[in-house]
């Protein structure tokens, strides 16, 4: 059965789209509406509810400064993320006038905190990259950290604060996108499983559902999150290496309002995330567990144990919900946007930690392919056949079933 709020497939053959969509998380509802923006007409597909997986879990920290990481494959993901975080202002603008909801993005910047001598040392690295590459970043004393930030443990050893990265509430955006699609004429199928991509003449043509229905489709973006490495139907020399990593995620609420803290908080292990409304945002583990995504107590009692040390008013918040989400990765952490490798193949996928930051970019290079733009320098860097038709890893046959589409909370 459909989920709440989904179109039918009734035994009448539905009218070949231009664009089908595999995946209702974030990215795949940003890709659906910048197509259908551009013309296309679309389709899009989820195996279970639209923002269900991962984009559900996800924190929403835009955040590519503080998150900035050393080496090639680092400044690769970098130029990503400052590209799309230059985009976020204006697809939130659009997002909320053809939604109708404000999808909650906040400017309060992120403080990087070290506890003890050794994370303090390694935040001086941290603020000479920074510096190297001319970001806005500003060193703290203790005693400035908690000027900003009244609600730091007194034990705090040095903090960093990068005053131009951005967050946003995931669930509030992906609820915008859902809106702004139904408005825009996209069809959209929820609790309808994809059992295999159709091959026809070598190039892809739609999709198998259950009982043997079929969407058919110029073109399929495969937008599935963790399960897209592992879709079926295609041969091997098309497949990509896409990985679920387990992200476990508490959701914390204050009775009194908002106030503890008004900046991102980042940790070695871990941030908080604050939404503005009493409401924060703690997480999150890094698993490599397959496709589990139970909670566990141990996690749950980390998580708390370490935000408290630095922030011990958490102790007297409300668990709200403990959750966790399927990231997807790929061997460097570099996503796959681009064409695939047979004809009307589409990869937007395998975002890793970095989902919600990425979406806009990522919505803007898929129309881009769409339209059989040139590729540039960014897509270069996210290029689907960077890795040869690598192998991927095995999933369980439940998991093969369909596409859920996720981003990394």
């Amino acid at each position: 059965m459909p989920a709440k709020g989904a179109t039918a497939i009734t035994t009448h053959q539905p009218p070949a789209s231009e664009v089908l969509v595999v995946g209702g998380g974030i990215i795949g509802l940003a890709v659906a509406w910048r197509a259908r923006q551009r013309g296309h007409t679309v389709t899009l597909v989820e195996r279970d509810e639209l923002a269900g997986g991962a984009s559900r879990v996800a924190a929403g920290m835009l955040a590519p400064v503080s998150e900035a990481e050393f080496g090639g494959e680092g400044r690769e993901l970098l130029a990503l993320g400052l590209d799309s975080r230059q985009r976020w202002p204006q697809f939130a603008r659009e997002l909320a006038a053809a939604g109708g909801l404000d999808p909650g993005l906040r400017c309060g910047g992120t403080l990087m905190v070290a506890r003890d001598g050794d994370e303090a040392e390694a935040l001086e690295r941290e603020l000479a990259f920074r510096q190297r590459l001319g970001f806005a970043v500003r060193r703290l004393r203790p005693s400035q950290a908690r000027e900003l930030e009244p609600g730091l443990a007194p034990h705090v050893r040095l903090a960093l604060e990068l005053p131009d990265d951005l967050s946003v509430d995931p669930r509030r955006v992906t609820a915008a996108l859902r809106a702004a699609l139904a408005r825009a004429g996209v069809t959209v199928y929820e609790g309808c499983p994809v059992q295999r991509l159709l091959v026809r003449s070598g190039a892809v043509a739609g999709v198998a559902l259950a009982a043997g229905r079929e969407l058919r489709a110029q073109r399929v973006v495969v937008a599935a999150g963790a399960w897209s490495g592992a879709i079926a139907g295609l041969p091997a020399e098309a497949t990509l290496p896409v990985r679920p990593v387990k992200g476990q995620i508490l959701r914390l609420r204050d009775p009194a309002g908002p106030g503890l803290l008004e900046r991102v908080l980042r940790f070695e292990g871990g941030y908080l995330v604050p939404r503005g409304d009493g409401r924060y945002v703690l997480g999150a583990t890094m698993e490599e567990r397959g496709f589990d995504a139970t909670v566990t107590a141990g996690a749950v009692t980390e998580l708390l144990r370490d935000a408290s040390e630095l922030v011990p008013g958490i102790s007297e918040l409300e668990l709200a919900e403990a959750s966790a989400g399927l990231r997807p990765g790929t061997p460097d952490n570099l996503p796959l946007i681009g064409a695939g490798a047979l004809p009307g193949l589409v990869w937007a996928t395998g975002h890793h930690r970095n989902g919600v930051l990425l979406a806009p970019l990522t919505a803007d290079l898929v129309a881009a392919t769409l339209s059989d733009a040139p590729a540039g320098r960014l897509e270069a860097s996210c290029a689907p056949d960077r890795f040869g038709g690598a192998s991927v890893s095995a999933a369980p046959a439940e998991a093969v079933v369909g596409a859920t589409a996720g981003v990394s909370p």
